[in-house]
């Protein structure tokens, strides 16, 4: 357990940060899954209309530092690629 008035401040900075980092990971997440399951029940239009909720969600977590910039970047090419191939 912290004792130092410092690293008290620093557990409470992170469990705030931990709770903020999970929202944007979750709505990622659930984006990506519901996007492939829509191109695997062959509904490519309405995956296609999801895309751009998908790629603000990826831009955000990267811009605030949940994921790097290239890995937004992959997934949304990787996802995109899915979409267009089927």
């Amino acid at each position: 357990m912290a004792i130092t008035k410092s690293a008290k401040k620093a557990i409470r900075q992170s469990a705030r940060r931990r709770i903020q980092n999970l929202v944007y990971k979750n709505k990622m997440k659930s984006l990506i899954k519901e996007i492939g399951v829509l191109v695997s029940a062959k509904k490519n239009a309405e995956a296609k209309k999801l895309l751009p909720n998908l790629y603000k969600a990826l831009d955000k977590a990267a811009k605030v530092g949940v994921i790097k910039k290239n890995t937004a970047g992959r997934r949304k090419s990787r996802i995109t690629k899915l979409i267009e191939r089927k």
